[in-house]
């Protein structure tokens, strides 16, 4: 078997050595080259496995070389070396295509985590039938993204409204990077406890406050060689999200209580359904962070902007239910016709319950019950312009109705339906003056 072939692009003798000797003693064929001109014309001539450049370069920087190899030389993994603290340098090299990432002084362990990664993405499997349906085009642009950040190192930030998919799309850039192998540690940050949150992100020592019986691993340390994704970040509190960047920037952590920081050697993603922009100019989430993990964001399609695929969809979603009940015209119609303000996750539970409630072969646009249009927009029914307990009629009436129609007026069978007991539905029967 070859060794892997890495080009090392700096100015300075004594940090071109100790990068081939690590890279060597890794059994990696290192190649240094001085300025742009020379790295230009070695990669002209022969193929490499990995590209480490410094950022400032005699004639030129290292930015420069990012740009080039991104149309030159587009599988090529490169990581730029920064100055200790020039955060800015380092996202928009990651921004501009690089894959990873060190500062100075250089922490031999951490470059030794990122070659072993870059030489991952080379060796990656042919792509699997995607687990993102949809053939509309903003899922082919959202798979070809994927496919994209799926190869860096860079933080990402997936937007879009609840039930999207968001998840979905973290777990496929994670199984299609070279981190599959390790783990992908998913965590609400909106249902941990705020004086529980330093603990469970850090992990704490033995003693370090009252019911710390025993050492504990932080999320983030459980995620070492894979993938923490957090979702719904917006919810977390200033406090943790200052200590939050640093992990980010530094990529160390202090459990509680500890005397000395760790190394942190996850890939971070993020999601929210809310604005971050916005609640960054009301003073509700760090500027600083923002960036940090917006290096590249994804956006995930409400379901009502991608046209067939919600028929690809349920189709997918009644094979997953086992169900023999088949679509007619009425609901494909119904379906391409609604807004879904609950996007996927409101299919999925619409199909259930039609699955659940049909009686026949056919699912039909009435056994959906979908949310009434209001203003040509679906939205839930509104009791502010009338009294609420003719509303409230109203709504058990047509549930009754509904009821009542799909047992063919076996009563019944619809208490059964409605969780009455029949005397509880000829009561209500009578006194709503349903005939």
């Amino acid at each position: 078997m070859t060794e892997p072939k890495a080009l090392v692009v700096d100015d300075e003798p004594d940090i071109c050595e100790l990068l081939t000797m690590t890279l060597g003693r890794m059994n990696i064929d290192a190649t240094a080259a001085p300025d742009l001109t020379s790295a230009r014309a070695l990669l002209d001539e022969r193929d490499f496995d990995i590209c480490l450049t410094d950022m400032r370069l005699p004639d030129g920087d290292g930015l420069e070389l990012v740009e080039w190899i991104q149309v030159h030389a587009t599988n090529l993994p490169v990581a730029v070396i920064t100055a200790h603290g020039n955060v800015e340098t380092a996202v928009q090299a990651l921004k501009l295509g690089a894959f990873d990432f060190i500062s100075k002084p250089l922490d031999l362990n951490h470059l030794r985590n990122i070659v072993e990664n870059a030489l991952k993405v080379e060796g990656k499997a042919p792509d699997q039938p995607s687990r993102l349906l949809g053939t509309s085009a903003a899922m082919l642009d959202l798979r070809e993204m994927i496919d994209k950040v799926s190869r860096s190192q860079a933080p990402v930030h997936i937007s879009g409204e609840s039930g999207t998919g968001k998840e979905l799309v973290a777990r496929l850039i994670h199984d299609s990077g070279p981190r599959a192998d390790g783990p992908f540690v998913p965590v609400n940050c909106g249902a941990i406890p705020s004086e529980l949150m330093e603990s469970e992100f850090f992990g704490h020592r033995k003693g370090s406050f009252t019911g710390a019986v025993s050492n504990k691993t932080g999320l983030i340390q459980s995620a070492d060689g894979g993938t923490l994704f957090l979702d719904e970040i917006a919810d977390l509190p200033l406090s943790m999200q200052v200590k939050l960047l640093r992990v980010i920037q530094e990529k160390t952590v202090r459990p509680v209580g500890a005397a000395s920081e760790e190394p942190a050697n996850a890939r971070i993603l993020s999601a929210t359904h809310k604005n971050l922009s916005q609640m960054v100019a009301a003073g509700d989430f760090r500027e600083d962070l923002f960036y940090r993990i917006n290096v590249i964001e994804l956006h995930v399609p409400a379901l009502r902007d991608r046209g067939d695929d919600v028929i690809e969809l349920a189709k997918h979603i009644l094979g997953k239910l086992d169900a023999t009940a088949k679509l007619d015209g009425s609901a494909s119609s119904a379906l391409l016709g609604y807004s879904f303000p609950g996007n996927v996750r409101e299919l999925e539970n619409m199909l259930e319950r039609a699955v659940t409630l049909c009686t026949t072969g056919k699912i039909s646009e009435s056994d959906l019950h979908m949310r009434e249009a209001s203003g040509g927009i679906n939205e839930p029914p509104s009791f502010t312009n009338t009294d609420l307990s003719n509303q409230v009629e109203d709504v058990q009436r047509q549930a009754i109705v509904d009821a009542l129609e799909k047992t063919r007026y076996n009563k019944t069978a619809a208490a059964k339906l409605l969780g009455l007991s029949f005397r509880q539905l000829r009561y209500r029967i009578k006194k709503l003056g349903i005939e």
